[in-house]
């Protein structure tokens, strides 16, 4: 098989205005963005289309996933493209990769095989700069919060609680502490420690995100903090006076990215929020296109179901107004036999060869995870179908059990998706059981009620999505979860950092562990963005690892080399 690199070059590629027909759009409602195949929609666009019926609303996500991922990507992208196979229109509404952790001309952020966008030169490089305009934004922010301080600190800032940072759009660990204002005050400003994020962590990016127009980003930015006062009050990016030049800064990225699938069928790019530190799902905007130019949305949830569309059900749903009509969970069979605890896979290296072969054993010993991550799927009031990611190392009765388990633990279907290999066609049979399965009534409901405290809201998720026995909490998180309620700030949803490499908080524990307790070892507020999210886990102690969440959480042997943990 061809190399994503090859196939993407050999792919014809339609004119975007043609693409843009499709979901019935004219020349007028974009504007063409250095080629002929990309586009940014015009945002006024969106009040002809409020009168259209909504599309169906799916979210692919996936079991806990193995460090080599298992395919939710391409299962999106697929499952669009095989929308069409069947008569039905379908926009496929994705994420904006990073020059991270994601970034790679081999694909990944952009699918894979023959399930893949394209221009994929232009969709993993730059894009349409939005990724920069974050990031100009939020060192905007940071530079006049200096500036403050440098003449003076008027708003008696305590430099102690500053928690904004800056942040480039490469994973540059030698950044992520350091210290400036070297210099004196008249060339480096006031001493202080802070450090760099990578910029799809920065708060400006989950904004974007959730934003529903100009004057929502506008207010939502004002409302970050940026740090609290000498008495405990919340400093925002509104009183740094940085907020009007943020919006500013953002008025392009704000327009979702139109481009097209090989198939030319239309994908909506926008926005790249990381999934443990932020939600982890494309933009609002980018959704509120789709569903109205569709008979199908398909959009893609980060990392696993208790992250990823856990994130996407209480929060950007809720912030949205939109509900899902069914959830598309991806397994692979090398990923359950990894939830037996019997394998190490290691990324980069090849699959351990016993992984490989049939053992039906294996894959019944790491279904719990599979039948968890139904559950919480289910606990949303949402159908799930489950895509069996289907690879040529697979065997028959071990798909069939797959399938078995599937239909035994409450999901709608189990369908073998063969995309990669085939494209559209491979992934008529999961089209088809997404069409009728989104045809039921929709159930939805939001797990937890804004209003309820802060930690009740942390400890239902910990127990109903994770399994957790318990929760406890560290006497710093204790402080600011007490700090957050007295400002305010306690009627937000909660957004869990915590590794995506198990349903728990510590990436050894595989399948579907329960009674163990959930630490929370610091909580720290989006305000801006609408949540609080809980930092789960122990402080980090080795040298060279992560110690902020805004990292993807990847694990280093004393050589330095990545490892997996599986």
């Amino acid at each position: 098989m061809l190399s994503d690199l090859a196939i993407a070059q050999r792919a014809t590629l339609k004119h975007i205005h043609q693409i843009a027909e499709q979901m019935g759009l004219t020349p007028d409602d974009l504007d063409l963005y250095g080629s002929p195949y990309v586009a940014k929609l015009r945002l006024e666009a969106l009040e002809k289309l409020r009168e259209r019926p909504n599309g169906r609303y799916i979210d692919v996500t996936a079991i806990t996933p193995t460090p080599l991922g298992e395919g939710k990507t391409t299962t999106a992208i697929g499952l669009a493209q095989a929308m069409h196979h069947i008569g039905k229109r379908a926009i496929v509404t994705l994420r904006q990769p990073s020059q991270g952790p994601t970034f790679g001309i081999k694909g990944g952020a952009a699918g894979g095989g023959y399930a893949q966008v394209v221009p994929m030169e232009t969709f993993n490089l730059h894009l349409t700069g939005d990724v920069h305009a974050v990031s100009a934004a939020n060192n905007l922010l940071a530079a006049m919060l200096d500036n403050k301080l440098m003449r003076g600190n008027p708003l008696r800032i305590d430099l102690d609680s500053i928690t904004w940072k800056r942040v480039v759009d490469i994973n540059d660990r030698a950044l992520r502490r350091i210290i400036i204002g070297l210099g004196g005050k008249t060339e480096g400003g006031v001493i202080r420690e802070t450090g760099f994020d990578i910029a799809v962590a920065s708060e400006v990016m989950a904004i974007l995100a959730l934003t529903t127009s100009l004057r929502d980003m506008r207010e939502r930015l004002g409302r970050i903090v940026v740090a609290f006062t000498e008495d405990k009050q919340p400093v925002t990016a509104e009183q740094i006076g940085a907020a009007g030049a943020m919006t500013v800064l953002l008025k392009e990225a704000i327009r979702p990215n139109l481009l097209q699938t090989l198939e030319n069928t239309p994908a909506l790019v926008h926005a790249g929020p990381f999934a443990n530190i932020a939600h982890g799902n494309s933009s609002i905007l980018a959704d509120q296109f789709a569903i109205k130019c569709a008979d199908y949305v398909i959009t893609e949830s980060g990392f696993g179901a208790d992250i990823g569309a856990e994130k996407f059900f209480n929060i950007k749903c809720r912030y949205s107004g939109l509900a899902p009509d069914a959830a598309v969970l991806v397994v692979t069979v090398r990923a359950l036999k990894a939830h037996s605890g019997r394998y190490r896979i290691v990324a980069g290296k090849p699959l351990p060869s016993e992984l490989l072969e049939r053992n039906v054993a294996d894959v019944e010993a790491g279904a719990p995870n599979l039948i968890k991550q139904i559950e919480n799927v289910r606990l949303h009031g949402v159908t799930p179908i489950v895509a069996i990611n289907a690879f040529e190392s697979d065997h028959p009765d071990e798909i069939e059990a797959i399938r078995r388990i599937a239909l035994e633990c409450g999901a709608f279907g189990a369908a073998v998706a063969r995309h990669f290999t085939q494209g559209g066609r491979g992934a008529i049979e999961l089209a088809e059981m997404v069409a009728q399965a989104a045809q039921t009534p929709s159930q939805f409901r939001f797990l937890y009620e804004l209003e309820q405290p802060i930690k009740a809201k942390i400890e239902t998720i910990a127990r109903q999505i994770y399994g957790a026995a318990a929760v406890s909490y560290d006497p710093l998180a204790e402080r600011q979860i007490a700090l957050y309620e007295r400002t305010g700030l306690g009627n937000l949803p909660i957004c869990m950092a915590k590794t995506h490499l198990s349903l728990s908080h510590d990436p050894t524990l595989r399948g579907a562990p329960s009674d163990f307790t959930l630490p929370i070892r610091e909580v720290r507020a989006s305000v801006g963005a609408g949540f609080i999210y809980p930092i789960c886990g122990e402080m980090r102690t080795m040298p060279g690892l992560p110690e902020h969440p805004a990292a993807e959480q990847i694990d280093i042997d004393a050589d330095g080399n990545i490892v997996g943990l599986f």
